[in-house]
């Protein structure tokens, strides 16, 4: 949307009590527990959220086996669950699975040749821009901190009577050159004890959330804040809302700022590269923006089930480069590798935890688990 030659852009995120976002959790808590044991597990797991009910389906296969009822019950304790007011009993609630292991047909695919084949195919997608440190567009990275100060402020008791479920969403107002100017607008929306009322929620949700996390730099007199603008959230979690793991792939990415290839990543082993080349990707774009080569950046990768290595990588930085994109392209293409086995030996992807990637986004974070937001490995 333009005004007065500007734009807007928004980008929204949601708490790990969110019913898709416990979907994902519970998907790669199941990952976790299969390549903790076995690390060369393949595993596509996938849950959905109802009230009262748990259903976790997928294709694995693994020397080991994993009691994927107590894991699910586990990540909905976590998620600050504690009976079904909240919105789900993790001791109480029917947990239902059906997994199978995974298809020969895809297995051939995948176990073909010299290397790992894609274990599907498809078009990832990366991104990367200068607007903050993390170099995530700025709308997302406000959004998954709030949703981020909104959970910490239920957990350590700074807002007491808050619970699990809760959105966010931030609107930046752009000028020339792409360049972030105010925040247009902030929502968030918290799941609450009914007896609170809703004027000392929204007074505590502004200071103890909103201020902490976007001060005053870009806030203004026009700014439009909306905080529980229902005025009652109290019915939250899988018992208002049925939830599905892959559901939020633009909470997961860049905040629709980016182009989006449609796979999602929770439950998937790195074999499949709807997760291990976006992850590639990203780190592609993260380094060229890093090491000052574009101020705005997305690369595109593309795969045949089977086949080890891309069918195309194109970098794209809008004009911003210091050299063509063709020149890019093939700079990349030669530097960085591509291929599935290439991919999981660079980034060390049989090594991590993926739980931890499974709420409030899986790029611009640090830690020993996203080590596809290393900077420098490569130079340019």
């Amino acid at each position: 949307m333009t005004v007065l030659g500007r734009y807007l852009l928004t980008s929204e995120s949601v708490t790990e009590g969110h019913p898709d976002k416990l979907c994902d959790q519970i998907s790669d808590a199941v990952l976790d527990a299969y390549m903790s044991r076995d690390p060369d597990s393949r595993v596509a797991v996938e849950a959905m959220a109802s009230k009262g009910l748990i259903v976790a389906a997928g294709e694995v296969t693994s020397g080991f086996t994993v009691d994927i009822e107590s894991v699910a019950r586990n990540v909905i304790r976590a998620a600050g669950y504690s009976d079904s007011a909240s919105g789900i009993d993790p001791a109480n609630c029917l947990i239902l699975t059906n997994i199978s292991s995974q298809s020969p047909d895809i297995k051939m695919g995948v176990d073909a040749g010299p290397g790992k084949g894609a274990g599907d195919q498809g078009i990832m997608y990366g991104y990367a821009c200068r607007e903050t440190e993390s170099l995530l567009p700025l709308p997302i990275e406000l959004a998954h901190r709030l949703s981020m100060r909104l959970a910490q402020a239920r957990k350590d008791g700074t807002i007491p009577f808050l619970r699990p479920d809760g959105k966010s969403q931030v609107t930046v107002e752009y000028g020339d050159m792409d360049r972030p100017l105010r925040i247009a607008g902030v929502i968030v929306s918290a799941q609450h004890d009914e007896r609170v009322g809703i004027e000392e929620l929204r007074e505590a949700v502004f200071e103890k959330v909103i201020v902490p996390v976007t001060g005053n730099e870009r806030i203004d007199s026009k700014t439009k804040l909306r905080i529980n603008s229902t005025g009652r959230f109290v019915l939250g979690g899988p018992a208002a809302d049925t939830g599905l793991t892959g559901r939020k792939i633009m909470v997961d990415t860049y905040g629709g700022v980016a182009r989006h290839g449609g796979g999602a990543f929770s439950g998937k082993d790195p074999t499949k590269v709807d997760r291990s080349a976006a992850y590639m990707a990203r780190h592609v774009a993260k380094n060229l923006v890093a090491q000052g080569v574009a101020s705005r950046c997305e690369v595109s990768v593309a795969y045949a089930i089977g086949v080890p290595g891309p069918e195309a990588v194109r970098v794209n930085t809008f004009g911003t480069g210091a050299a063509k994109d063709e020149s890019l392209s093939r700079l990349v293409a030669r530097l960085f590798p591509f291929s599935v086995d290439g991919i999981i030996e660079y980034l060390g992807l049989r090594g991590i935890r993926y739980r931890p990637s499974a709420a409030y986004g899986h790029f611009g974070r640090t830690g020993a688990d996203f080590p596809w937001e290393a900077v420098g490995t490569v130079a340019l």
